[in-house]
């Protein structure tokens, strides 16, 4: 077993200490908590943003407010715009493509692999959570 010089120690302590603490990195592709949307997340105009990649369930917007948008195909849709908001913690809108609205919301990442989606209403009164999971 080798051991630490105590200038080894130092310089090691010295490399923990200096390194920053890593942020979740929400870009990639990420599965809906039911398991029927992929979403991917990458950057547009200083955002994060989520497009409908693939959807098993639902496949037209048939819900959107907007009469005109009801026949649109719900892959290539973003339904999800973010701007940082702290260490791994994200806000802005999300879209709901199950009944048509859009709601201000927040987004958080406990680890690398979840992350945690929550529309809200009423000045954030009420409001809807979900875990979603990495695929990629």
């Amino acid at each position: 077993m080798k051991t630490l010089t105590m200038p080894g120690l130092a310089v090691a302590a010295t490399l923990m200490l200096a390194a920053p603490a890593a942020a979740n990195d929400p870009r990639g592709t990420w599965l809906s908590q039911s398991g029927e949307t992929r979403v991917r997340f990458a950057d547009c105009g200083g955002q994060l943003c989520g497009t409908i990649v693939a959807s098993s369930g639902q496949s037209r917007d048939e819900k959107n407010e907007d009469a005109a948008l009801r026949g649109r195909n719900l892959v290539g849709i973003r339904m999800i715009t973010m701007r940082a908001n702290g260490a791994n913690a994200w806000q802005g809108s999300l879209y709901n493509f199950q009944d048509g609205k859009t709601y201000n919301g927040r987004m958080t990442m406990p680890s690398a692999n979840s992350m945690s989606l929550s529309g809200c209403v009423l000045g954030g009164l009420i409001c809807r959570s979900q875990t979603w999971s990495r695929v990629n």
